[in-house]
């Protein structure tokens, strides 16, 4: 099946996206929806997840690539295909097309993370590594297309993988017939174009709304100039989501099917992922994790029952790392401080003698004497603390300048 005669400025169709669904029975997992009370009391209404970070290669990635790579001509698949992608499009291109037996070419930044390589290199892909940026790493997979021959197999801007994503909506009303509200996160715009078509289609009563990162959020002045419009150097965490142009293709599904796009902060992002992974024991990206964000960020807002897409959960360890630090700072419950003291012996008693009284947990310590905007008998200290939450950081504040120290941030 293949819906490439369609005029693809004229979108798909329903049943497009229901002959995807047929497609990937047996390939795509039916991934579960799990509730989350916490979300659900902040709302006031149920509030459930889609779980598309557990699915095969760790996002949704691989529906729309199946359902591409499968419509391709005998010829066309004899010539391969070539993707670009710094993780989850790249894993999802590898499986669909070791499943289905025809040679792939993954051209990835240097910098990708490892793990994400080496998944993708796993699946049987030919992994590339070229290009610093993904503008570079997707000239180099244009140009190996036109030398070759391969099919390029685009993230998002192609009606067969629209379909194939689609198929994620058609899902969340069949677990979730009761639905008022469903919250996806939106990069290029594929997988909220395919949710918007599946959802609107059958139930034109709920409401689809997208959620960018506010440093990525092309879709907005988009929608408002009533063409795609390109944000230069776009800049987020959600690596899943970091499109500087809406796709052509989605961009017109977008516009009739989603009701709404809202914009996320880092912050925002941050404690969406500690959420999931402290509440749900879920583990997710920042990109699969911003309509969870969108709901932290105004939750009455939101009619339910909710659905939340979870779109991926492959993140980089080290990235994990620090978007954990991230996240327990903007909730209050990381503090980091630099203050003065005497240089004398003791001194450092004193200060985490005040830190035990307030129940603050230290971290990490430092000292710095030799700096010169210090005077000779004083010294540097930075604190890393563990606190729980932003009263206690406002009351750790207190406690040391009551007993004397200059908090100096």
């Amino acid at each position: 099946m293949s819906f490439r005669t369609r005029d693809p400025l004229h979108g798909l169709m329903l049943d497009d996206v229901r002959g995807a669904q047929k497609m990937l029975s047996g390939v795509a997992r039916v991934t579960a929806i799990e509730g989350s009370r916490h979300l659900s009391s902040l709302v006031g209404a149920p509030v459930h997840f889609k779980c598309e970070n557990l699915q095969r290669t760790g996002s949704f990635k691989l529906r729309g690539a199946y359902v591409r790579i499968a419509g391709l001509r005998p010829e066309e698949r004899a010539a391969g295909v070539v993707a670009a992608s710094a993780g989850n499009h790249a894993q999802g291109v590898a499986l669909a097309s070791q499943l289905l037996g025809v040679r792939a070419t993954v051209f990835m930044p240097v910098g990708a993370p490892l793990p994400k390589v080496a998944a993708t290199r796993e699946y049987g892909a030919d992994v590339r590594l070229h290009g610093h940026v993904v503008d570079q790493t997707l000239a180099a997979a244009e140009e190996y297309a036109r030398e070759t021959g391969a099919v390029f197999i685009h993230p998002f801007d192609h009606p067969d993988v629209i379909a194939g994503q689609g198929t994620v909506g058609l899902e969340i009303l069949e677990q979730c017939p009761e639905v008022r509200t469903v919250l996806v996160g939106v990069g290029g715009g594929g997988l909220a174009a395919g949710v918007g078509l599946a959802v609107k289609s059958l139930r034109p009563d709920v409401k689809v709304i997208g959620v960018q990162a506010e440093g990525a959020a092309a879709y907005p002045p988009s929608l408002a100039a009533g063409h795609p419009v390109v944000i230069e150097s776009p800049v987020t965490m959600a690596d899943g989501i970091k499109v500087g142009r809406p796709g052509d293709v989605p961009f017109a599904l977008v516009q009739e099917y989603v009701d709404e796009v809202r914009t996320v902060s880092e912050d925002e992002l941050s404690s969406a992922l500690l959420l999931c992974l402290e509440r749900a024991k879920l583990l997710v990206e920042p990109a699969g994790a911003s309509p969870v964000a969108a709901l932290l960020g105004d939750p009455k807002a939101f009619r339910g029952p909710v659905v939340a897409i979870l779109s991926g959960g492959n993140v980089d360890p080290l990235l994990l790392q620090r978007i954990l630090r991230h996240g327990m700072a903007a909730g209050g419950r990381y503090l980091s401080l630099r203050l003065r003291v005497t240089d004398r012996p003791g001194a450092l008693a004193t200060l985490l003698a005040v830190l035990t009284v307030v129940d603050a947990n230290v971290l990490d310590v430092s000292h710095v004497r030799t700096d010169p905007r210090l005077g000779l008998t004083e010294a540097e200290v930075e604190l890393h603390l563990e606190t729980k939450g932003p009263e206690h950081c406002r009351e750790v504040g207190d406690a040391l300048r009551d007993a004397g120290y200059t908090v100096l941030g």
